[in-house]
């Protein structure tokens, strides 16, 4: 069978196809080098052959034991600091109307100050605001706070003297407020025998504060002598409030107070007048 006339091949000296024109041509663009054979060096792996799935098997359950455990303490702190956010919402219009009336008349409480808890797997928690009227919960807070900024700019406003800078002064003015309220009542938890409590419980606890505030606030808009008597007031509930609900967290949840101690009821006294200075330094606004 003849050779074909468009085939061609190429010559070399003596009729032999020169090989260094095809190795030499490296790393052509386009071009890819044939995959070597060279077979594969167990002794470079250390997870190869048979120890691979014992150290993957070792290496997973000490992970897995790390990670489990870590897992348990970041939520156990969470939980013991934080509580659900969605916790504090859990309000209906009957709850609000009796926890004003709790904040605004503390003394007419009949009923006990302690929260209602409940059997869950896994431990006890506490029933939502919805069923327990001594749950904290941050829908008033928020609300009476929003309402303080709206009067606080309506008595600017009053004055003749509005602007949004002279609003976002009472805005950094009451942020700073609740923060020391805040700070108020951690500290005196703390020196009353390290009694713990979630942080929302605390911020709620403190933001009650603003309904007394917002209700100074309204009175001097309608009257401004009869800021001089509400103030007081609502100063003073807030602190029978506070002193209350403080007493039921120490020896009700945290169950370390001793109740005959003398320098602890000095303690709630004096967060109670705290609240005086607290309450004349918000109610002042800066027009």
């Amino acid at each position: 069978m003849g050779t074909s006339p468009w085939q061609t091949k190429p010559q070399g000296v003596g009729g032999q196809v020169p090989k260094v024109m095809y190795e030499d041509l490296g790393a052509q663009p386009g071009m890819q080098r044939p995959p070597s054979n060279t077979a594969p060096n167990p002794f470079n792996n250390a997870f190869y052959g048979a120890g691979s799935g014992f150290i993957r098997d070792g290496l997973g359950a000490y992970g897995e034991r790390i990670f489990g455990s870590g897992t348990e303490y970041v939520q156990s702190n969470v939980s013991k600091y934080f509580s659900d956010p969605q916790y504090y919402f859990q309000v209906n219009n009957q709850y609000v109307k009796n926890k004003l009336k709790v904040i605004l008349f503390p003394f007419l409480h009949r009923g006990h100050w302690t929260r209602i808890a409940e059997q869950i797997p896994g431990g006890l928690t506490h029933k939502p605001p919805i069923y327990d009227i001594n749950a904290p919960d941050l829908y008033i807070p928020f609300m009476a706070f929003g309402t303080y900024l709206v009067l606080c700019g309506l008595t600017i406003g009053l004055l003749g003297k509005f602007s949004p800078e002279a609003l976002s002064i009472q805005f950094s003015k009451g942020l700073l407020g609740w923060l020391a309220q805040l700070l108020l009542l951690r500290l005196s938890l703390y020196a009353l025998g390290g009694g713990e409590a979630p942080l929302l419980d605390l911020v709620a606890y403190g933001g009650y504060a603003f309904v007394g505030i917002a209700l100074s606030v309204l009175a001097r808009i309608v009257w401004s002598y009869s800021y001089y008597v509400v103030m007081p007031w609502t100063c003073l509930c807030m602190g029978i409030f506070l002193v209350k609900t403080m007493k039921r967290v120490l020896f009700a949840e945290a169950r370390s107070y001793d109740r005959d101690s003398s320098r602890h009821h000095y303690l709630l006294l004096f967060m109670a007048v705290a609240q005086f200075p607290l309450f004349l330094w918000l109610g002042y606004i800066i027009a």
